[in-house]
């Protein structure tokens, strides 16, 4: 075999590892690879906003996942895109900056996790950040990570804010001070209407380091363990398998799934799961692969009646003609559109003190993602727990790195979530019954007004219920020896190795996941730096 040898071996060009690989670079002294499964991020659907609707499920682009059978979800399996391309799910998300909120990352130092409070994170999200509206307390600008506007309206979102605010949820300008209760347009990673992703970031404006290499189309089989510390990765590029070696780390940052799949593949797991299939025991650690934690969302959709939303535009030639040139000249329209615009976060009930839900509220409906939307006017306001309790996993079914994981996140398998699940549609009803929404005669078109008790309500949920793509928490950072990692985020009993991705986190964040994994690479970067 070849082998190339680095200081540092960074495993996934995602969220996490583009924004690695721009920090550790900078170190001249350092030699550094960073290793990419899919290929190169030219693929025009990724830039172009709306473009996520052709890139998920899209084999150049996506990891094509599914998920088990999920009872919680009355038997249904979920399609569960990852991005598999340069910048990782950041080419293919919904575009959507959102940090979470001070409890969460609270609680990550109440577990013991210190120096990952909020307090703590809170200049590493501001470090990368350039936000449009300018520095404060909050926010940052001058930063690789650009925060923007969207750049389009529409009439029944505002309406539907009103509508929020007549329940009592207040208008407020920004989601990501600490607590985020309130009714907004979301902020979006995006800059002169094309979607931002880690690439355009954080890669190409150092393309010229000359101590940075990235191998596309490139997967890591394995790590190369050699007397309790991790030398290398062997890797299988063009159907060729070779070494890279590392002089220092190797830094997994393949994501809340490549990440365990690929402990588990070098022997880095719970050995009843590993013996099974035949590979031997490196490292115990019963907890590698699970703790997995995602936002499941409802998907409450509604006809309306005199609206003027996407559902019409899209099925007219006419109305296609005039999105495109819209975004041609402007940039701006549905061609610019994050899946979701209006943002909520509110309580279930009054037992809760920080928002426990999260709204995306979208001008258009469809029964499921990659089928037609309706030929009537339509909203959606898909809701979900922001800090679910159903706890799932991923583990690796064979030693052939070729199969995919088993990927159950348990959606609904605890009461509490089955509950909040019910409160979350009575909320949806509660704002769209309200009087500034009235004028759209709105009914109900999933889950169906005929489903009124809380048993009805709790069995539905499973029918309107799917993922919003926030896998976390399978490699959780802790202070118990059994933790996969520490909160300095190596893996507990092997040395040469970390983890820095959405896997780490012991807990959910209230929101999307994108921005919290920038936040911990940046974080990273600086504990590596200091280290090495």
């Amino acid at each position: 075999m070849d082998k190339q040898v680095f200081d540092l071996i960074i495993v996934g060009a995602g969220t996490a590892g583009c924004l690695l690989a721009n920090r550790l670079s900078a170190n001249t002294n350092l030699k550094i690879a960073l290793i990419e499964a899919g290929g190169n991020d030219n693929y025009h659907w990724i830039h172009i906003p709306v473009g996520y609707l052709y890139c998920m499920g899209n084999k150049k682009t996506d990891w094509l996942f599914k998920t088990t059978n999920q009872k919680g979800l009355n038997g249904k399996a979920l399609n569960y895109p990852r991005g598999k391309v340069l910048g990782g799910c950041s080419s293919i998300n919904g575009m959507i900056y959102m940090r979470g909120q001070s409890k969460d990352f609270d609680h990550w130092r109440q577990l013991g996790n210190h120096g990952w409070g909020w307090d703590d994170v809170l200049p590493y999200f501001i470090r990368s950040e350039d936000n449009f509206s300018g520095k404060d307390n909050f926010h940052g600008v001058g930063g690789e990570w650009r925060v923007d506007k969207q750049r389009l309206a529409w009439t029944v979102l505002d309406d539907f804010m009103e509508a929020a605010n007549q329940t009592g949820i207040p208008k407020i300008d920004d989601f990501n001070n600490g607590n985020n209760f309130g009714v907004s347009y979301f902020k979006v990673n995006q800059k002169n209407g094309f979607r931002l992703n880690t690439v355009r970031a954080f890669l190409k404006p150092i393309k010229h380091r000359k101590n940075l290499k990235v191998f596309t189309n490139c997967e890591v089989s394995n790590l190369i363990i050699e007397n309790n510390r991790v030398s290398g990765v062997k890797i299988i590029q063009n159907q060729i398998e070779n070494k890279i070696l590392c002089n220092k780390e190797v830094v997994l940052s393949a994501g809340a799934i490549g990440s365990p799949k690929i402990l588990e593949l070098s022997g880095i797991g719970n050995p009843k799961i590993l013996n099974d299939i035949g590979i031997k025991i490196k490292v115990e650690n019963k907890n590698v692969g699970e703790n997995l934690q995602d936002h499941l969302q409802l998907r409450v959709i509604y006809k309306l009646k005199n609206a003027k939303t996407l559902n019409q535009q899209i099925n007219s030639p006419f109305g296609k003609l005039k999105i495109g040139i819209e975004y041609l000249l402007n940039r701006s329209g549905p061609m610019s559109m994050a899946p979701s615009q209006l943002g909520i976060f509110a309580m279930s009930d009054s037992s809760y003190e920080f928002p426990n839900l999260q709204f995306h509220v979208q001008p258009l409906s469809l029964d499921k993602f990659g089928e037609p939307l309706h030929n009537f006017p339509g909203l959606t306001a898909s809701v979900c727990n922001l800090n679910p309790l159903s706890r799932g996993s991923i583990h690796i079914s064979s030693k052939n790195y070729n199969i995919p994981p088993k990927i159950d996140p348990n959606y609904l398998s605890d009461p509490i979530d089955k509950k909040v699940a019910v409160q979350s549609i009575k909320l949806a009803r509660k704002i769209i019954n309200q009087p500034a929404m009235k004028k759209y005669s709105p009914t109900e078109y999933a889950p169906g007004e005929k489903f009124q008790s809380d048993i009805d309500l709790e069995k539905v949920a499973g029918n309107i219920g799917t993922t919003i793509f926030h896998p976390v928490g399978t490699c959780a950072m802790g202070v118990q020896k059994n933790s996969v990692t520490n909160p300095k985020l190596k893996v507990n009993g092997i040395e040469n190795l970390r983890v820095v991705d959405a896997s780490v986190m012991p807990s959910i964040t209230s929101g999307n996941t994108n921005s919290p994994t920038l936040m911990i690479a940046e974080k990273a970067s600086e504990m590596i730096l200091n280290d090495v």
